[in-house]
Order: structure tokens, then sequence, then C-alpha cells
């Protein structure tokens, strides 16, 4: 085996270790969404929040979602200016500019490498039958791709990236 192929299994090795890692952590995530109970009302309040911040101080939070491959759903990785919050006719829908840094087709994606994409999400309860009938409060992209399930983590954010959003 020669140096060439050696490096380059290495890096699709190491992508198959992040794109785990970030599996798990997504699962991880809507473990505790789920028993936590948390509202789409609520949800709504921590987008509004992160609006505002992004608004002031140019915010961006890290986020995972998931995108359909097929029969297979992988989790990404990547980070979310949130624009404004619209709550009409009983729907919350989000504005947002997504920076996406993990993919498993492309591996890690440097900010700025790519251009960031304009999306729209809805935030709404889900009710879960075989859960005994409980809800779960989801986040999904409305504005077609292929993407949903987003995870916005509020603990984890970026103020150097607003030059990326535009």
């Amino acid at each position: 085996m020669d140096d060439t192929t050696l490096i380059s299994d290495y890096r699709r090795w190491l992508s198959f270790q992040h794109q785990a890692r970030l599996d798990r952590e997504h699962q991880a995530a809507s473990q505790r969404l789920e028993t936590s109970k948390v509202s789409a009302t609520r949800m709504t309040e921590a987008y509004r929040s992160m609006a505002e911040k992004g608004a002031s101080e140019g915010a961006s939070y890290r986020t995972l979602f998931l995108r359909d491959h097929g029969d297979t759903a992988l989790a990404c990785e990547g980070w979310l200016f949130v624009r404004r919050v619209l709550a009409e006719g009983g729907s919350t829908r989000v504005r947002a500019t997504l920076l996406t840094t993990f993919t498993l087709p492309s591996g890690r994606i440097e900010p700025g490498s790519q251009p960031a994409e304009k999306l729209t999400l809805e935030i709404f309860d889900q009710l879960n039958i075989d859960r005994g009938m409980s809800s779960v409060v989801r986040v999904d992209r409305t504005d077609g791709g292929r993407d949903t399930r987003f995870i916005t983590l509020l603990d984890t954010v970026r103020g150097d990236l607003r030059r990326h959003m535009v």
C-alpha cells in the first residue's frame, strides 16, 4: 500500500469516526429533549433568544441535524444564524442561515469554503403514539432539502461567522 492510499484511507476512517460521534450526539440530544418534555412554545422562546443575540452580537449556534441519504438519515453538523422567528396562523417558522461544517460525503468543511444556505425551519409538537400518547418537539426544514430534526445547542456559540453568513 502506497503512502497516498494509506493517508486517503486514514482520512476516510476519521470521517467515519466523526460521523459515528455525531450520530450518537444527535441521538442523545433527541432523547434528552423527549424526556424533558420541552414544548414547541419553549423551543420558540429559545429560537427568539437566538435571533436577538444574532442581531445584537452576530451569534451563530452549533446545530446538529439529520440529512436523508436514501433510506438512511445521517447526522450533520453546522452553525445556525437565526435571523427571525415568525409566529403566524398557529405555526412557528424560523428564518435562518446554515453554514454546514460536516457531512459524511464531504467530511469536514471549513467555514467560508462553501456558501451558506438560507433556510426556513418549522417548530412543532409531534405526537408519539408508541410512547403512550406523549408529545415531543421537532424542528424540521420546510423549504426543500432533505434535512430534519434540527437540534441547536445554546451552549456552543460563535460570533466570528457572520461574514460567511451573507
